[in-house]
């Protein structure tokens, strides 16, 4: 991304999303994804790569859902600090909790990159942990709903 279309990416996101809370929820989850694709570029073997690429994208797929979920909060509960508003807490904490878990899944990720040899489970570990991903990311999403 150029610094122009980076600059204009940051009015939209600060327009869309906020500066406080909900734009942080949405930044982490999109480092997740990037560092998800950092560990991507060092898997030497085939068929674990392609394990993980597919749970990538998957991955990847869910960055729109989280921005709508952090688009909406930010149009109920506008925020520019780090003040978590009462209303929207649950929806909050499962954002934070989708990031961490991702985060945790491009750690396995990574640990399975470095292992010596083949792995007799493939990506196993990583799609566990891919899995609390979106079913965190689905809690925000119904949270956000009311149900």
């Amino acid at each position: 991304m150029g610094f122009f279309s980076a600059a204009r990416q940051g009015r939209k996101d600060d327009a869309e999303l906020g500066k406080g809370l909900w734009r942080r929820a949405h930044d982490r989850f999109h480092r997740g994804l990037d560092r998800f694709h950092q560990v991507l570029e060092g898997v030497e073997d085939d068929q674990l790569y392609a394990e993980l690429v597919e749970i990538a994208n998957e991955l990847a797929a869910l960055l729109q859902r989280v921005r709508v979920v952090c688009m909406e909060a930010q149009r109920r509960a506008p925020s520019e600090g780090l003040d978590i508003p009462a209303a929207l807490a649950d929806v909050h904490r499962s954002l934070s909790k989708a990031g961490n878990s991702l985060a945790t899944t491009a750690e396995a990720a990574a640990m399975l990159r470095l292992a010596v040899g083949p792995v007799p489970v493939g990506a196993a570990s990583v799609r566990r942990r891919a899995e609390a991903v979106f079913q965190q990311v689905e809690d925000a999403e119904r949270q956000l709903r009311g149900e």
